[in-house]
């Protein structure tokens, strides 16, 4: 969840202008970029003179907190977010432009990449900012993994962070679903995101891209462990959304539709139930009530309050389907995992989405299956992956076919590095998972039952970047 930006105070006059808003979005395709975020988990390391080995760090003191002070000491490139006088994110600055690092609401460590041209440019970005974490997190005895979910501590046993729209998402949370505070203080993903030329190319992108969500999470999956144990799934992380707020997550069938467009969105997003508006550097908690109620008078807390674009914009990120319509498209079906994975999951999806061929083929592909399908295999794959049924076949048949477009795309953009490879490389770490190889969660599977003798603490250092 990134921190905030610049705020647009233009009075809401109707839902088409909202509708306008989205549509402003669309980008020529010479200016289409990829932005890529990722959160990891902190540790302490051990031998650290702060806390136990392994343990979450708090805020402060030596926490998260100091770490932000880290990067922040280099004020040509960072500048500092606070709420409430609290340090809790840093805007980039200079060569950092387009950037920020923020915290989830355990202190989830996270990275929102500038917009990039090229994969090439999101592998060095990847590669600059863990060059730049070390020396800081080791400063303060920290190590850092990029996991789906916690595979040790508690939910009582995370911290908080003083981020003032996690205390009000913390109080509803419970209301709602069973796994939202899970989904806040114990998992970690990693997300791209990508622009759309127009109407039409944003509907059938993000069609294409939620329909294979599922796909994605069992590609990636990251998350095997709860509590120090094997708990039966391979992504704890996607079981968890499964049952955290479903009137703002999943698979909506709305954006299936044939005429799915810029203002049906809308339609569909004033529903979705408020967390908060922000008024002189001050949230109101207004949770689980209606936008739409807002902008016809219908809500007494906010009289004399006249909602704006940037409260749209605001309400916008509390919308948590898997794929999340902004003023472009967000892939949330990953769980954080290696630099390489992380890498591959925006090579994934660069290829399918920014190639009309290969966008064009997805689309068709993902035809051959009705909408049920894919809610179906979103169900199945937190515990059984690439093997999950779909179709007259397993996942994995639809994974090869997917990954062997993204492939194509990726040709197609012909994008080569100083050593004249293109981007396809990136996409190297799936091809043994699409034939059968094991993924992330079932190596650490292997590993924990082998060389680590049923210890799960092992996982922080070997996944360590």
């Amino acid at each position: 969840m990134s921190n905030p930006g610049d705020v647009d105070d233009t009075p809401i006059r109707s839902t088409e202008q909202l509708a306008a808003h989205l549509a402003e979005g669309a980008k020529p395709r010479g200016e289409w970029r990829i932005g890529t975020e990722h959160e990891k988990f902190g540790f302490r390391l051990p031998g650290s003179a702060h806390g136990s080995a392994f343990a979450p760090p708090p805020y402060a003191p030596n926490g998260i907190e100091a770490l932000l002070e880290g990067f922040a000491a280099d004020r040509d490139g960072w500048e500092p977010i606070r709420d409430n006088g609290a340090l809790i994110g840093l805007k980039g600055q200079g060569p950092n432009k387009g950037g920020s690092l923020s915290l989830e609401p355990a202190g989830q460590f996270e990275l929102s990449g500038g917009p990039l041209r090229s994969l090439h440019e999101t592998k060095a970005e990847l590669d600059a900012h863990v060059a730049a974490l070390h020396p800081v997190a080791a400063g303060l005895g920290l190590g850092f993994a990029p996991l789906g979910f916690h595979p040790a501590a508690t939910r009582a046993e995370m911290p908080f962070m003083p981020k003032s729209r996690y205390g009000i998402m913390r109080r509803y949370m419970p209301k709602v679903g069973s796994l939202g505070l899970d989904m806040m203080l114990r998992t970690c993903t990693v997300q791209v995101n990508l622009d759309y030329g127009s109407e039409a190319d944003m509907a059938r992108k993000l069609r294409v891209s939620l329909a294979l969500q599922p796909i994605a999470t069992a590609l990636f999956a990251n998350s095997p462990f709860e509590e120090g144990r094997p708990n039966g799934l391979l992504s704890t992380r996607a079981r968890v959304w499964t049952d955290t707020d479903n009137a703002r997550s999943g698979m909506p069938p709305l954006f299936f539709q044939p005429d799915f467009g810029f203002g049906l969105y809308v339609d569909w997003v004033l529903d979705v139930p408020m967390y908060f508006v922000s008024r002189d550097g001050k949230l109101i908690d207004v949770a689980g009530a209606s936008f739409r109620d807002w902008m016809a008078g219908r809500n007494p807390a906010l009289a004399g309050i006249r909602p704006t674009v940037g409260d749209f914009d605001d309400h916008l990120t509390t919308v948590f389907t898997d794929v999340r319509l902004k003023r472009f498209l967000e892939m949330r079906g990953a769980d954080a995992g290696s630099v390489p994975m992380m890498v591959a999951q925006s090579a994934f999806w660069t290829g399918l989405l920014y190639d009309d061929a290969a966008l064009a083929a997805a689309d068709a592909l993902v035809h051959e299956q009705p909408w049920e399908s894919y809610a179906a295999l979103r169900a199945a794959v937190p515990a059984q992956g690439l093997d999950a049924p779909f179709g007259n076949g397993v996942a994995r048949d639809l994974a090869a076919r997917v990954v062997a477009l993204a492939a194509d795309g990726l040709r197609a953009r012909a994008l080569e590095d100083a050593e004249g490879r293109d981007e396809r490389s990136y996409l190297d770490p799936l091809l043994p998972i699409v034939n059968g190889a094991p993924n992330q969660a079932q190596h650490w599977l292997e590993r924990f039952h082998d060389a680590w003798n049923g210890d799960v603490s092992r996982i922080f250092l070997e996944a360590a970047i």
